[in-house]
């Protein structure tokens, strides 16, 4: 597939040396976290790190506000939104006075988040539960089920409360996963372009989970997104060493420090 850098992007080898290419991609800058393109029927899906969850997709039908939160200056630059998922209520994924700062646009969210959201702000919003499909910009979204399954982290995210979500784009799917250990439905997904996975500890997976999953499902291209505080090269490396044969792209979402 074609993979089409913007905004001055710096690809390296890094750590991982040749023997990673061509399915490993590291890619950080000091400045803005940078894009990724993709070509679908119609156009393209373009990408945008912004920040830990937070991201920005364009697509020939609209731009999508994924999780968005830090209030709308991370945002200043960046095309302004048609719609805007949110996964869940966790802090660094649906800040109200951030949604409140951006443009009054179609909001996709779960039940718990909805039921939170202002009276004006529910009359845009469509609460989504998993397994829900609604069409929207020209694709159809798909809930998919985002929760724990460690016995001492369900505390964090129970079973049916959160969505992931799958975008279908142009003829090809994108999937989104939000908070979520890996689940019995995401083994089981086919057919996955791009796929966001989250991995740090208690709230989500380890590197060693998440490698597992992507040698479960094989997307085409992963990104490790909400890693803070864990050793993304050894998820790469373990994916590298897997039959996956995934792509793996680290991004800089993370571009004042993890701190």
């Amino acid at each position: 597939m074609q993979i089409t850098r913007r905004s001055g992007l710096k690809m390296g080898i890094a750590a991982l040396g040749a023997s990673a290419l061509p399915r490993l991609v590291l890619a950080q800058d000091s400045g803005p976290a940078g894009s990724f393109s993709y070509p679908v029927e119609g156009g393209q899906v373009v990408f945008h790190p912004v920040q830990h969850a937070s991201m920005v997709a364009e697509t020939p039908g609209g731009v999508i506000y994924v999780d968005p939160v830090g209030g709308a200056e991370p945002y200043s630059d960046l095309p302004q939104p048609a719609l805007i998922l949110i996964t869940h209520e966790h802090g660094d994924h649906f800040d109200l006075p951030t949604l409140q700062a951006l443009p009054a646009v179609r909001i996709i969210t779960n039940q718990s988040v909805y039921d939170q959201l202002p009276p004006e702000m529910q009359e845009r919003a469509t609460p989504m539960a998993n397994g829900d499909q609604v069409e929207a910009l020209e694709m159809m979204i798909e809930a998919v089920p985002a929760h724990n399954t460690t016995e001492d982290r369900m505390q964090y995210h129970p079973v049916g409360r959160d969505n992931g979500y799958i975008l279908t784009i142009g003829g090809k799917r994108f999937y989104i996963a939000g908070d979520t250990e890996p689940t019995d439905e995401m083994k089981a997904m086919q057919d996955i372009e791009v796929a966001f996975l989250p991995m740090n500890l208690p709230y989500t997976m380890t590197v060693q989970q998440a490698a597992e999953a992507v040698a479960a499902f094989k997307p085409v291209v992963v990104f490790p997104y909400h890693h803070r505080g864990s050793d993304i090269q050894e998820f790469a490396k373990l994916v590298e060493a897997s039959d996956a044969g995934s792509m793996v792209i680290i991004a800089n979402w993370y571009p004042g420090g993890e701190g």
